[in-house]
C-alpha cells in the first residue's frame, strides 16, 4: 500500500471538505458583520437626494456626506487594527461593529448637515476597524491554500448588504421616510454580541501572539515607533490633529478655496505616519500600497457612490427602478467577489486582479450609453460590477500578504483606510466633473482612467518592487509561508502546508 507523505495535498478531497466547521463558522460570523457593514454604509448613497431636499443641500455638499465617513477611517483603521494585533482580532471586530452601528442609528436623528456629518465620522471609525479585523480574522483562520477564496467570500458580504439596503429602500422610504433606513442600522449590535459569545480567536494570531501572551511575554505594540520619546509622542499627536483638521476642511464646504494646499498638508501628515510605522525597511512599501488602494477607490467609488443619483437625476428613474438596478449591481459585485476568490487561488492574486480589471473596461462606456432599457442596463451593470468592483474581493488577501501577523491588522488597517480616502475624493470629484459634462460621462471617464492605473500598479507588482529597493529580504507573501500557517489545517489534511510548497494564490 502506498502512503501519502505528510503535508502532500490530498487531491481526492473537495476544497470545502478541507475547511473545518469552526473555520466555516468564523467565515459566517465575519461575513454577516460585513454584510451589515455594507448595509449601513450604502444607505447614505440611496437617500442622498432625499436628504439634499430636506436640508436644502447642493449636489456637491450632499456628496460630502459620503466623504465624511472616510475622513476618520485612517485613524479608526490604525487604532482598531492595533487593538486587533495586541488583544485579538475578535475584540477589534466587536468594537468596530458597535461603533458603526451606533453611528448609523444616530444618523436618523440628524437635524441638519453638521449633525449628520458628525455621525458619519463615527461610522467611518467603526467601518475602518471592521475591514481590518474581519479580514485578518478570516484569513488567519482559513487554510493557507484557500485564502484568496476566503477573502472573496468575506467581501461578498458587503455586496449582499447593498442589495438588502436597496430592497428596504424601495419599501421603507416611500412609506416612512429616509430616517427609518438609518434606525434599522442598529441591528448589527445584536450580531456583535453574538460574535463575542460564540467565536474562537483567529488561528494565526492565537498561535503566535495569544500563546506568547499566556506566557506573560510582551504583546505586540504597532504604535511603539510613534511614541519612542516624549517629543515624538507629542509631535505625532499634533500631526494626527493637523491631518484630521485638514481632511475635515478638504471634504466640507468650510475651506473650499484652500483645498489644494490642505490636501497636500493631509497627505504629508499621513506619509509621515507611514514612514514611522513602516520603519526604515518598510516605509516605501506602505506608501506605494496606500497609493494603490487610493487609485482603486477612485476607479470604483464614483459609480458605487453616485449611481443612484445618476439614475434618479439624469435618467429620471423612480425609486422602484433604482432598486432594480442596484439589485443587479449588488449581485454583480457579490458574484464577482466569489469569482475573484476562485480565480485568485487558481492563477495567483496579482494575475487574477489585473486580468479581471482589464476585462471590466469593455463594460464601462456601454453602461452609460444605455438610457431607455432597464433590463439592458441591469445586465451591463451586473457585468461591470462583477469584474471591476467584485475583484476587490481579493484586495484584502493582496494587502494582508505584505505584513507579518504581529502587525498585520494595524498595518492593513492604516494602509487600506488611508488609501480609502480615494472613496472620499471620488464622489466629490464626480460631482464637480458633472458641472462641466453629463454625470454619466464623468463617471465613465473616472472609472476607465483609474482602472488602467490600478491594472499597471497591481499587475506590474509595483508596490512589492518598490519595497524591495529598501528591503531585499521581504517575502512574497506572509500569508503563504513556506511551512503553511497557523490558520492552515494540520499537515496530513492541508494542501500547501508542506515545506517549500507555495500556494497558487501567492502574490
Amino acid at each position: 500500500m502506498t502512503t501519502r507523505p505528510a503535508g502532500t495535498p490530498d487531491r481526492t478531497r473537495n476544497w470545502w471538505q478541507e475547511v473545518t466547521p469552526g473555520q466555516w463558522k468564523a467565515m459566517f460570523a465575519a461575513w454577516v458583520g460585513y454584510l451589515l457593514d455594507g448595509f449601513d454604509f450604502v444607505l447614505i448613497t440611496l437617500v442622498l437626494t432625499e436628504i439634499a431636499d430636506d436640508f436644502h443641500l447642493s449636489t456637491a455638499t450632499a456628496a460630502s456626506l459620503i466623504s465624511g465617513a472616510f475622513i476618520t477611517r485612517w485613524l479608526g483603521g490604525a487604532v482598531l487594527g492595533a487593538m486587533g494585533d495586541r488583544y485579538g482580532r475578535k475584540t477589534a471586530m466587536i468594537t468596530s461593529i458597535l461603533l458603526y452601528s451606533l453611528g448609523t442609528f444616530a444618523c436618523g436623528f440628524a437635524w441638519g448637515y453638521t449633525s449628520l456629518f458628525v455621525a458619519r465620522l463615527v461610522i467611518g471609525l467603526g467601518m475602518a476597524g471592521e475591514y481590518s479585523a474581519s479580514v485578518t480574522y478570516v484569513l488567519e483562520s482559513w487554510p493557507t491554500r484557500w485564502r484568496n477564496r476566503a477573502s472573496g467570500f468575506l467581501i461578498s458580504g458587503y455586496a449582499g448588504g447593498t442589495v438588502l439596503a436597496a430592497e428596504l429602500y424601495k419599501w421603507v422610504v416611500p412609506h416612512w421616510g429616509w430616517r427609518w433606513m438609518f434606525w434599522i442600522g442598529v441591528l448589527p449590535v445584536l450580531v456583535a454580541l453574538w460574535v463575542r459569545r460564540s467565536l474562537p480567536e483567529a488561528g494565526d494570531w492565537q498561535q503566535q501572539i495569544g500563546a506568547a501572551a499566556r506566557k506573560e511575554e510582551e504583546r505586540p505594540n504597532p504604535f511603539r515607533p510613534l511614541f519612542t520619546g516624549r517629543i515624538r509622542a507629542w509631535a505625532n499627536v499634533a500631526l494626527a490633529a493637523v491631518a484630521s483638521a485638514a481632511l475635515f476642511c478638504v471634504f466640507t464646504p468650510v475651506e473650499a478655496g484652500s483645498v489644494p494646499w490642505l490636501s497636500v498638508v493631509a497627505a504629508l501628515c499621513l506619509i509621515a505616519f507611514a514612514a514611522q510605522l513602516g520603519g526604515r525597511r518598510g516605509w516605501l512599501l506602505y506608501v506605494s500600497l496606500m497609493v494603490t488602494v487610493f487609485c482603486a477607490f477612485l476607479y470604483s467609488w464614483p459609480i458605487q457612490a453616485l449611481l443612484p443619483t445618476y439614475l434618479k437625476s439624469d435618467l429620471g428613474y423612480a425609486p422602484g427602478q433604482v432598486t432594480d438596478v442596484m439589485f443587479y449591481a449588488g449581485f454583480g459585485t457579490m458574484a464577482g467577489c466569489w469569482l475573484a476568490g476562485f480565480v485568485g487561488d487558481r492563477l495567483g492574486t496579482r494575475r487574477a486582479y489585473a486580468g479581471t480589471l482589464l476585462a471590466s473596461l469593455a463594460f464601462v462606456f456601454p453602461v452609460f450609453a444605455v438610457q431607455d432599457s432597464l433590463p439592458a442596463l441591469g445586465v451591463l451593470v451586473f457585468g461591470l460590477l462583477a469584474l471591476s468592483q467584485g475583484i476587490s474581493g481579493i484586495l484584502p488577501k493582496y494587502l494582508a500578504g505584505h505584513f507579518p501577523t504581529a502587525t498585520r491588522a494595524a498595518s492593513l488597517g492604516f494602509v487600506y483606510n488611508v488609501g480609502a480616502l480615494g472613496g472620499a475624493v471620488a464622489p466629490v470629484l464626480g460631482a464637480h466633473l458633472a458641472e462641466g459634462m453629463p454625470l454619466g460621462r464623468a463617471l465613465a471617464v473616472l472609472t476607465f482612467g483609474l482602472t488602467l492605473v490600478v491594472i499597471i500598479l497591481v499587475g506590474g507588482n509595483i508596490p512589492q518592487r518598490l519595497g524591495r529597493l529598501v528591503d531585499r529580504q521581504a517575502p512574497d507573501d506572509h500569508l503563504v509561508p513556506e511551512a503553511g500557517g497557523a490558520g492552515a489545517l494540520p499537515a496530513e489534511a492541508a494542501p500547501g502546508s508542506a515545506a517549500g510548497e507555495v500556494s497558487p494564490g501567492s502574490a
